[in-house]
């Protein structure tokens, strides 16, 4: 428990903050949790975003769209993945224009301004129904297309897209209309459908210490359809992980630094994937860390989280960091079947034993022929964590700005960004932005810069690899986010896979870590896993 606390307390201000705080619960027995009380929020509904606003280009095309159709298709589409869904418009029983509108007309019943709103799509692209119209037209043709062709895909919106505003939830930003990030180009690329951008903790969540997960000035208070306004969220991919949940679009992209795709994943049972630091380009993405920050797949299955990582891979000259040898498509969804958890040795944590779902998923894992060691987890300190974070952000967000940022933005550094909001505080930062104040006050030499670098790393690594070598592990079990911020600074992949629920309805996941490049390991032991487990089952009131 004491490390367990430790952890929290190194990573509590840019992961997901409620969630954190249940860690110290989260180690008794399931049937010892109360019900959640509703949580109290300074902002619900976005200033900016309205349900007309962003459905009104659609307006004819959703009148024509009958109930019947919707109902029709419904069994199709709804919790299905995207294999199914292909299958059905090869079969003729569905078209992408279709699928499109059975989206935007979810979107349109179920996110914002009724009783049971979720906040959680920020913008749409206006043209994504004449798009559609495209990729059914294309399919006359005699080509191999990937597996994400045609489908749906919503952007967290602090990953830049063509037609729409990224604002990072800012309301700085909000005519930050840009080029398309690298990953977005890859994945029009491969044929994917750009459906609209997430709403998002406000700035990756390392804005205003006070606010909750999910929250941004631009869309308003996302939560979670497991127990709306009862459950958090997770952040800061709020958005993108909640749309999913909740069927409002196939699949979706986050961006993590420490837990921000592994927290609201595992917070609506979800699978959700931090890859290796490079695997996917960050060019055109709002950073907070250019060491640490990656974009990831959200999605319902493991073999969409697959699909959906397979379609953005590709190197970016752009990005010192990344290292995929060429510009075509990893295929990392082809292999996922054929992998087996038999003889894989993994390691489980003895601080999270008293969690009845965690030590359920470990007996999963065991009829399934995988070994599970028990070990005590290495005494790592993370120090200066947030001190290296302050540095980076105030160093790599002018870049971006710079590079992809629209050129008629006045801002030009995390100052500017404090003096604007102070302008009209109530509305453009409710809850502050404490965080920012501490990267503009936060300062140090090259020399200690590189030496805070250093030590985290190694004592990243240390946490990972001390029990790995001992105990001759493939990879290493935790549970929702609760070691992201040691495998952010090693390096290491980590995927989550929805392992059951709290007695409180609360969606947990079981995460897998592995040592870096280990994407296609991790995967095949996510589906193996999710295979015998079967945990997950969709919100009920959105269905």
């Amino acid at each position: 428990m004491k490390k367990i606390l430790l952890v929290l307390l190194a990573i509590s201000i840019f992961s997901c903050k409620n969630e954190s705080e249940e860690k110290t619960s989260s180690v008794v027995d399931q049937d010892t949790i109360q019900s959640p009380k509703e949580m109290d929020f300074k902002v619900l509904d976005s200033k900016y975003v309205s349900k007309d606003s962003i459905m009104s280009p659609f307006k004819k095309e959703l009148q024509d769209f009958s109930a019947e159709r919707y109902n029709q298709i419904k069994p199709l589409v709804l919790d299905q993945d995207i294999p199914a869904i292909q299958a059905s418009v090869k079969k003729g029983d569905l078209s992408y224009e279709e699928l499109v509108l059975f989206y935007l007309t979810r979107i349109q019943k179920y996110d914002r301004e009724n009783e049971l709103s979720l906040n959680s799509v920020i913008s749409l692209n206006p043209n994504i129904i004449e798009e559609a119209r495209e990729k059914d037209a294309a399919l006359n043709e005699d080509k191999d297309y990937h597996q994400i062709f045609g489908i749906p895909v919503l952007l967290k919106d602090n990953i830049d897209a063509e037609n729409m505003l990224t604002t990072a939830g800012a309301e700085v930003l909000k005519n930050n209309y840009t080029q398309d990030a690298f990953i977005t180009k890859r994945l029009k690329d491969n044929g994917a459908l750009i459906i609209g951008k997430a709403n998002l903790s406000e700035w990756a969540y390392f804005f205003c210490g006070e606010c909750p997960s999910g929250y941004s000035a631009i869309g308003g208070q996302t939560l979670n359809p497991y127990g709306r306004k009862l459950l958090d969220t997770g952040g800061s991919s709020s958005g993108s992980a909640v749309a999913v949940a909740a069927n409002l679009v196939t699949v979706a992209v986050g961006s993590e630094t420490a837990g921000s795709i592994l927290s609201p994943a595992s917070q609506n049972s979800l699978v959700g994937l931090k890859p290796t630091i490079g695997l996917l380009s960050r060019g055109g993405i709002v950073p907070i860390s250019g060491t640490l920050d990656t974009p990831g797949p959200i999605t319902k299955s493991v073999i969409d989280n697959a699909i959906l990582l397979s379609a953005m891979t590709g190197k970016d000259a752009k990005d010192s960091a990344s290292k995929t040898n060429t510009n075509t498509t990893k295929d990392f969804y082809t292999s996922v079947k054929a992998g087996t958890l038999k003889g894989k040795r993994f390691g489980a944590i003895k601080e999270l034993m008293e969690d009845a779902l965690y030590v359920q998923a470990i007996a999963d894992l065991k009829n399934a022929g995988a070994e599970v060691i028990e070990f005590k987890t290495e005494e790592v300190d993370l120090p200066n964590f947030t001190r290296f974070l302050n540095l980076e952000m105030k160093r790599d967000l002018p870049k971006y700005l710079k590079s992809y940022g629209n050129k008629s933005l006045e801002i030009k550094s995390v100052t500017d960004v404090i003096a604007y909001n102070l302008q009209d505080s109530l509305r453009r930062a409710p809850y502050g932005q404490g965080l920012f104040d501490r990267i503009v006050a936060d300062t140090a030499s090259a020399e200690e810069y590189q030496s805070i670098k250093d030590t985290l790393h190694a004592n990243g690594k240390k946490f990972f690899d001390v029990p790995m070598e001992k105990h001759d592990l493939d990879g290493v079990l935790s549970i929702n986010n609760y070691h992201a911020g040691e495998a952010a600074v090693a390096l290491y992949p980590g995927i989550t896979v929805p392992m059951g629920y709290t007695k409180s309805n609360a969606p947990k996941g079981l995460t897998f870590y592995a040592k870096s490049n280990k994407e296609q390991d991790l995967l095949i032991w996510a589906y193996g896993y999710e295979a015998v487990s079967k945990k997950r089952i969709a919100p009920k009131n959105y269905n």
